[in-house]
């Protein structure tokens, strides 16, 4: 099995020393979240809170004490400080953005971690967050669906045009080799895991479902791909609310081989550099991982 950590609300220099030990713990990847800002006073909720059992984040998930970085760059330094482990954002908020932005700076971190990184993306929820950025909100699902395919062809690593509803531009190119960044969507709606299965090259859960709704999910994904007939490898990686050795295994032992625990279960808020490192081993090691 392949474990990951889901990271969020953490300070740049503290993610660092985390990437660094869970690194050193054998994680197979740190997810990073994010939120472009906090809108005060914001109403939206969350759509994996209203349909599934466990919400992760008890009050606002954006609050004004949240540590609010840019995930492109947080994972560059990360991507500096390591070696081995994965980096990916869990998830980018790509309607937010103009697509050929984003391929450019995906493209970039892609080569400058060495393969390792992996993009993943969905249309949002925070409906505020959206106004502040003048992105009308009820645009997102098909400004995702066309982000997507300008991405896929800036990294043919061509010249390319494009006519759509959103964007339009004459021929361009964003680099004459190609790049293999994987797209990774995120979404647990019908829509977005028909999405997930059709263009993605996996998939990430949206929230923390519990388990029986995590291999309902995955079972979904799986029958979407076979239905289509998509045989390239797929990984689906599904957030777990327990980090225990148990718990894991029962996720195994139903074919979920991708599970990503929330990294402030192990990484302590409080304390020095070193004692951090030193809880997170112990807490990993408990785990089961490698050290």
């Amino acid at each position: 099995m392949n474990v990951g950590l889901s990271v969020y609300d953490i300070a740049v220099s503290d993610l660092l020393d985390l990437a660094r030990a869970a690194e050193e713990s054998g994680f197979d990847a740190l997810w990073l979240g994010e939120h472009v800002l906090l809108p005060v006073g914001y109403a939206s909720e969350h759509p994996a809170h209203q349909v599934d059992a466990h919400a992760h984040i008890s009050g606002p998930i954006v609050s004004p004490d949240t540590e609010l970085v840019d995930p492109m760059v947080a994972l560059a330094a990360v991507a500096g400080a390591t070696r081995r482990i994965r980096l990916a954002t869990g998830i980018y908020i790509l309607p937010l953005r103009h697509p050929l932005v984003t391929a450019r700076a995906a493209a970039t971190l892609h080569e400058a971690s060495c393969g390792r990184f992996l993009l993943g993306v969905g249309a949002g929820w925070l409906e505020e967050e959206f106004a502040a950025l003048d992105v009308p909100f009820e645009d997102r699902v098909a400004r995702l669906a066309e982000s997507i395919e300008i991405m896929r062809a800036a990294w043919r690593g061509r010249p390319f045009d494009h006519r759509g509803t959103h964007f339009s531009f004459d021929p361009i190119q964003t680099s004459h080799r190609p790049a293999a960044v994987p797209l990774i969507l995120g979404g647990n709606t019908p829509g977005a895991l028909r999405r997930a299965a059709t263009v993605g090259d996996g998939w990430f859960s949206s929230g923390t479902p519990d388990f029986e709704r995590a291999v309902e999910l995955v079972a979904t994904l799986r029958g979407l791909r076979s239905d289509l007939g998509l045989t390239a490898p797929y990984r689906c990686y599904v957030r777990v609310a327990d980090a225990s050795p148990a718990v894991l295994e029962s996720y195994a032992a139903a074919g979920i081989d991708d599970v990503v625990v929330w990294a402030d279960q192990l990484w302590p808020t409080t304390g020095t550099p070193a004692s951090k490192r030193k809880d997170f081993a112990t807490a990993a090691s408990a785990m089961g991982m490698l050290a």
